[in-house]
């Protein structure tokens, strides 16, 4: 596991470079893809299937982007985007055409179905740790706005 998900790590450094992420970004962004597929791996290794093992490291993959993008002060689309490249599942899609091809059809539905589902399920997850940390940080602006204002209205206007 260990060993696959250096081999991650590098080719999303390999990604980061062709989307021309500079400087120590570079790293953060490999590391991203690195964490992604060995989460994947540990989850699958429990006896996880494929799809909610992606989904789960969606989900941490997400939440690694969303926390070093403001660290990095960065746009989170460019981290999430490179943690995301070796979970894409362009294996399953080669395959779903490779049997539809072949006359296999009810291979090819069954291979499409399955990989939609990964892809489905990367995707539910990205969407589930943005929206929490859109409402998230709406809220803490509310709550900063209005400490403000009651910090306003107790401060003395001075004429």
């Amino acid at each position: 596991m260990i060993t696959q998900s250096i081999f991650a790590f590098f080719a999303t450094l390999g990604f980061g470079i062709l989307f021309n992420i500079k400087g120590h970004k570079l790293f953060y962004a490999g590391l991203g893809g690195g964490i992604s597929w060995f989460i994947s791996l540990y989850f699958e290794n429990l006896g996880f299937d494929t799809t909610s093992s992606f989904f789960i490291a969606s989900i941490i993959f997400s939440i690694y982007s969303e926390i070093m993008a403001r660290v990095l002060k960065t746009p989170v689309t460019t981290l999430i985007i490179c943690a995301l490249i070796p979970l894409v599942p362009g294996g399953g899609m080669y395959y779903t055409m490779y049997e539809a091809i072949n006359g296999n059809i009810m291979e090819s539905i069954e291979l499409g179905l399955h990989t939609m589902a990964n892809a489905g399920s990367l995707a539910l997850g990205i969407i589930f740790v943005s929206t929490l940390t859109r409402l998230f940080m709406s809220a803490k602006k509310k709550r900063e706005v209005r400490e403000l204002e009651k910090l306003a209205k107790k401060k003395p206007h001075i004429s």
